[in-house]
């Protein structure tokens, strides 16, 4: 697809910090370097796209109406730093758990390529020039999946554990790993520079 490249980046354990389920706006809470690092995209005229699995909603754990909640309270934080992101999406399904029509086999829980293949068709976007960033492996697997230019795992939130426990059942490598969101934004942005 032709377009603009952008980068998807998980929410919790990447953008913000990964603490369960959020099942309270006051739960929510950024991550140090998350506002400069969406800064940096902002200034780069680059989207900022948020791609995330909430499953607690087909769980039971809290209902749709509190992800709203906590995008307008992410949103904020963001802003206070003066950064914004330019689409959310997000999957509210599991594939096992909680009553229909929130227990389904859908296409947008990561990774599969639903949630990325929406925000391009939406955000007229480029995937193969585009970036996806998070903290499990399976963000990294989206990446391949849909045929991002790079998977990048930060070492926040699972990451850290996942990379050291799970990646030979995993079987997907990243493009590169990153201590956090700044970092991987720091090099996703030189290495599109190396691309052009």
């Amino acid at each position: 697809m032709s377009g603009i490249p952008a980068v998807f980046i998980d929410r919790d354990g990447t953008l913000s910090e990964e603490i369960g389920y959020v099942n309270h706006v006051s739960r929510f809470k950024l991550l140090e370097k998350s506002a400069a690092a969406i800064k940096k995209l902002n200034e780069a005229n680059m989207p900022a796209v948020l791609v995330t699995n909430q499953a607690g909603v087909a769980r039971g754990y809290f209902p749709e109406r509190l992800i709203a909640d906590v995008h307008a309270r992410m949103n904020e934080l963001l802003a206070a730093g003066g950064a914004k992101l330019d689409g959310i999406y997000y999957c509210p399904h599991h594939p096992t758990a909680g009553e229909p029509p929130y227990r389904m086999d859908c296409d947008c829980r990561k990774p599969k390529t639903g949630l990325i293949d929406r925000a391009a068709a939406e955000m007229g976007l480029d995937v193969a020039r585009s970036y996806m960033i998070g903290d499990k492996l399976s963000d990294v697997a989206l990446a391949k999946r849909s045929g991002c230019a790079a998977g990048i795992l930060v070492l926040t939130g699972y990451g850290r554990g996942d990379w050291e426990f799970n990646r030979e059942r995993e079987g997907v490598e990243p493009d590169f790993i990153a201590e956090d969101l700044l970092e991987a934004v720091d090099w996703l942005l030189k290495d599109l520079a190396s691309r052009a």
